[in-house]
């Protein structure tokens, strides 16, 4: 059960979703808010405390990509995609935008509901509060504040890339398979996953390292994975 404060917002167009999903929500002990459209979406997470987001990719007025990239710009709180999207490519570019799970409809909300109960657990169980820089602080990232900092300047990183990096920074040297990886940044299993992966790393190096192609800190083992390396302060 959440605390009185602290909200899950179901977006979606259909009413009939909305409620369904938000009885079953509050049966279970959730504190639940709904949106009919993109646009009140956004006013209600920008001034309520919601923990999580269940949303709609086709929401009308403001698309629920949109939607979605509008709340990374500011909180990495956690978002679950529930559409009639199955393409392949649309589940990659929901969770390349910053989803942390993608559930495709018809659905059924007891599957729904597991998902959002991984997704809070893991957003629940964060690290110590930690401080780590490297090289003379080319790269500082605070787990406890949740902030990375490149040469003095902050950047931004979607959910899963924070999961990603906060994996590896806490175990330098490790080598994380890809199916480690996969597991600690979403719930179930996706045939392209590896891909979603993959692609998360590339992003990263793009953030942090000075040269992507000849990376310093994210390394690529081959045939194994990925691991942590530079030269820790």
């Amino acid at each position: 059960m959440l605390e009185t404060d602290k909200m899950i917002l179901v977006a979606d167009d259909e009413l009939m979703i909305r409620e369904a999903v938000s009885s079953y929500l509050m049966k279970q002990g959730c504190n639940v808010i709904t949106a009919e459209d993109g646009r009140q979406a956004l006013e209600i997470f920008r001034r309520r405390n919601i923990v999580l987001v269940v949303l709609d990719l086709m929401l009308p007025g403001i698309s629920g990509e949109r939607v979605c990239e509008e709340i990374r710009r500011s909180s990495r709180v956690p978002v679950i995609m529930l559409t009639a999207k199955t393409q392949e490519e649309d589940i990659l570019n929901g969770l390349n935008i910053g989803a942390d799970d993608y559930v495709t409809k018809p659905f059924s909300i007891k599957e729904l509901y597991a998902r959002i109960n991984a997704v809070l657990r893991r957003t629940e169980n964060t690290p110590l509060a930690q401080k780590f820089s490297w090289n003379d602080d080319d790269l500082v990232i605070d787990i406890e504040h949740g902030e990375t900092f490149k040469n003095g300047a902050k950047i931004s990183m979607t959910p899963s890339e924070w999961k990603i990096i906060s994996a590896l920074i806490q175990h330098p040297q490790k080598v994380f398979s890809r199916d480690e990886l996969i597991s600690l940044v979403f719930s179930y299993d996706f045939d392209s996953y590896y891909r979603v992966i993959d692609t998360h790393i590339k992003n990263l190096r793009k953030k942090i390292e000075d040269d992507p192609k000849a990376p310093v800190y994210i390394k690529t083992v081959h045939g194994m994975g990925y691991k942590f390396g530079g030269n820790k302060d």
